[in-house]
């Protein structure tokens, strides 16, 4: 059993595309102050239970708890408007704006008609600074001058920014450099060290051991374990994402 409870967690959820089970029973958890990773081949389920988590694809069955609650998941909004924050790999980032518009695009703050841009540059540099984010010399530099590490960055940033609870990336470190990957993989960690429930998802297994705390695997729309990194290896999770090994996970425990 778990000391804390999860601030997010599915049971038994499932999603189906025309004759095509792509979910089958899944549970899931994401415990606050950790890191998850999940992490299975493609064509795992991944996607499909990352777009269910975020209101884009509601799941077909099962149910959805969130801080204890069960909640319904019907659309993005709802998502959003609970905490939940998905980083997508794309990023979704404006290259012809600056690290302020892109922080804030959609959500801009006004004082009467007019911008308030002192407002939002103060508020989107105290959010980058309480990450303890280094790498970016100006807030008001265009994203298209930015490195790939650091427009990893700004996503990460702006996803905290409107204090959300749980945030979910989406292969944050793919086509990273070494340096800028340690940049990220940092962050990521900060974001669970300040009580934020993160979810990874990666192919890299050596960036979930270096950061995760939990690491689930899906095989074939099945939720086969979920395991404690301190007690696991990358050997025995690569044998549980080729299928090779298998085990339910149980609704309150962690495999051993």
């Amino acid at each position: 059993m778990e000391s804390l409870s999860p601030i997010l967690e599915v049971r038994g959820v499932t999603k189906s595309f025309g004759a095509v089970d792509v979910l089958q029973g899944i549970d899931f958890s994401v415990l606050p102050g950790s890191v998850t990773a999940l992490v299975g081949d493609n064509g795992a389920g991944k996607s499909t239970l990352i777009k269910g988590l975020a209101g884009i694809q509601p799941f077909d069955g099962g149910k959805i708890f969130f801080e204890d609650k069960e909640v319904e998941l019907d659309d993005p909004r709802a998502a959003a408007d609970l905490g939940i924050e998905v980083v997508y790999q794309d990023l979704a980032l404006c290259d012809n704006l600056d690290i302020v518009q892109n922080m804030f695009l959609g959500r801009e703050l006004k004082r009467g008609v007019a911008l308030d841009e002192a407002h939002m540059e103060s508020r989107a540099g105290e959010t980058l600074q309480s990450l303890s984010v280094r790498t970016v010399s100006s807030l008001r530099q265009k994203v298209s001058s930015l490195s790939g590490g650091q427009r990893q960055t700004v996503a990460i940033a702006r996803s905290v920014l409107w204090n959300n609870k749980v945030v979910i990336l989406d292969e944050p470190t793919a086509a990273l450099g070494v340096a800028q990957t340690e940049q990220v993989l940092a962050l990521v960690r900060r974001l669970a060290d300040a009580g934020l429930g993160v979810v990874i998802i990666s192919h890299n297994l050596q960036d979930v051991f270096q950061v995760a705390d939990y690491v689930y695997v899906l095989y074939l729309g099945t939720m086969v374990t979920r395991l404690r990194i301190e007690e696991t290896n990358s050997g025995e999770v690569v044998e549980y994402i080729t299928g090779g090994k298998t085990d339910l996970v149980s609704q309150d425990g962690v495999n051993s």
